[in-house]
């Protein structure tokens, strides 16, 4: 193990290197949250790739694979499914906004007030998003080094805050370009191959498994719905991903790179499904299908191949933690903290610095950073604390937003109505049908569009002027805010 070793250790001092060199590069509040907004096709494709495949895509989804054979692969298709809408549909338009949260988004097309409960709610799924990735460095330092569960999360998101601190979306975008390459190799290229080849090969497998693990839709049709309602629309407004299309430098970029990363989630769903298809043929008496991905690696590669693919799902692990952890601390800063201080008078005038903007962000990711650690080590259930998250985003913010982005008619009140009831709903669902339950996605959905189109015609339009400023930044006009200026030549990247 001593080669598996070295290679996570480089692995892991690279990490801290890029977030050194990112910390010189982010010196302007654009630089350090939305990388300047100028990442390139390659860079961006590969970044957006990043965050979106964790470690739930990766081990979740070998062990999805493990359970249910080829159509174990759903929950991750739904995924790329999303962000393929997102890019085609969507990403152009919000790239073309110039802003930095979600919730400046409905401030913007609703003429304020439609921000403050929604920044809470996106907070939310942020931060429980970020925690679940950071418990899920149990697992992996546990099958690499054999710590305990606390020092394993220390470890792991130690490494995540020091370099999102540091140099945030730069050190960010450069981390994930690392690990979408090293997922890449690990996954797609090596632990897929001789998954199926230490199977027998796909004959093999048939003969061994019974048909259903071959069928399509073996996992069940209201599963599949389930996965596209929690996870196909979530990529559709969660600000871990906004905040990705707002790095893009231009529509084209956001829109086709953006499209060329949904592709790869597709095939990356594939790939988890079958090697865990794999692996149910060589360890058909797993205690559970979530120890598949760690067993084949263990048993079935050779020395320094391991230690990639390992590193590879640390990859994954990381880029979806370091992705939450900027967006929640982006959250907290400029929809709650900022509103808070302006509420009392405190807040700061249109001359205020440049870097005290970095500084304030940088300080909101350590101490979001710390307090991920802390309720990590201190939650048991993880799969409660995600489900909770996606069920909060998609019941109380899909409708506001994407009828916001959709239809001229919806209102600051219609959307507030349909972020509370849309919220209040699966709240109380959940504690009647319980947390892990499908009908509360289903319900407190439908609650929230109800709420949002009653009240929306029942009050008075938007006014004209909110309308015509929202058209101009949709058109990509900067409307009475001065353009932002690099901290050095705007020259594009990737």
């Amino acid at each position: 193990m001593a080669v598996d070793y070295a290679v996570i250790v480089v692995y892991l001092a690279g990490m801290l290197a890029m977030g050194w060199w990112g910390m010189r590069r982010a010196r302007s509040k654009s630089e350090f949250l939305v990388a300047g907004r100028r990442l390139g096709p390659w860079m961006y494709s590969g970044t957006m790739a990043a965050i979106v495949l964790g470690g739930a895509s990766t081990i979740g989804g070998v062990g999805l694979g493990y359970k249910h054979g080829l159509s174990g692969a759903w929950m991750v298709f739904t995924i790329g499914l999303g962000l393929l809408a997102l890019s085609v549909f969507f990403s152009a338009r919000i790239a073309r906004l110039k802003v930095y949260t979600v919730s400046e988004m409905l401030d913007l097309r609703y003429g304020g007030r439609a921000g403050v409960i929604s920044g809470i709610v996106m907070w939310a799924y942020t931060l429980m998003l970020a925690v679940t990735s950071t418990i899920a460095y149990a697992t992996i330092f546990d099958v690499l080094f054999d710590l305990n569960r606390t020092v394993s999360i220390v470890l792991g998101g130690a490494i995540v805050v020091a370099y999102s601190t540091l140099g945030g979306m730069w050190s960010i975008t450069l981390t994930d370009m690392v690990q979408f390459v090293v997922k890449t190799v690990g996954v797609l290229l090596l632990l897929l191959p001789i998954a199926v080849v230490k199977a027998g090969g796909f004959s093999e497998m048939r003969a061994q498994l019974p048909d259903e693990y071959f069928a399509p839709f073996g996992i069940g049709g209201e599963t599949i719905f389930t996965y596209v309602l929690i996870y196909t629309f979530g990529m559709l407004i969660g600000q871990d991903i906004w905040q990705r299309v707002f790095t893009a430098r231009g529509d084209k970029v956001a829109r086709w790179g953006g499209t060329v990363a949904g592709t790869y989630c597709l095939m990356y769903a594939l790939a988890g499904a079958v090697i865990g298809t794999a692996a149910k043929v060589l360890y058909p008496n797993l205690g559970s299908a979530d120890d598949a991905f760690a067993t084949i690696v263990k048993d079935e590669l050779p020395m320094g191949v391991r230690g990639l693919v390992l590193a590879a799902a640390l990859a994954a692990v990381m880029s979806t933690s370091s992705g939450a952890l900027i967006a929640c601390a982006t959250v907290a800063n400029n929809d709650i903290w900022s509103r808070l201080r302006r509420a009392g008078g405190r807040g700061g005038g249109a001359d205020g610095a440049e870097h005290d903007e970095v500084k304030g962000n940088r300080l909101f990711i350590l101490i979001m950073g710390i307090g991920v650690i802390v309720i990590a080590i201190a939650l048991n259930d993880v799969v409660e604390a995600l489900t909770v998250a996606y069920n909060l985003l998609v019941g109380g913010l899909l409708v506001p937003i994407l009828g916001g982005l959709l239809w001229k008619r919806g209102t600051v009140h219609g959307a507030l109505a349909g972020v509370i009831v849309g919220g209040l709903a699966v709240v109380g669902l959940m504690a009647t049908y319980g947390i892990l339950a499908n009908e509360p996605v289903y319900y407190g959905l439908l609650s929230s569009l109800a709420a949002y189109l009653i009240v929306s015609l029942a009050t008075r339009p938007t006014d004209e002027a909110v309308l015509a400023a929202w058209r101009r930044r949709l058109a990509g006009e900067a409307d009475d805010e001065s353009p932002e200026t690099p901290s050095e030549p705007a020259v594009p990247v990737g």
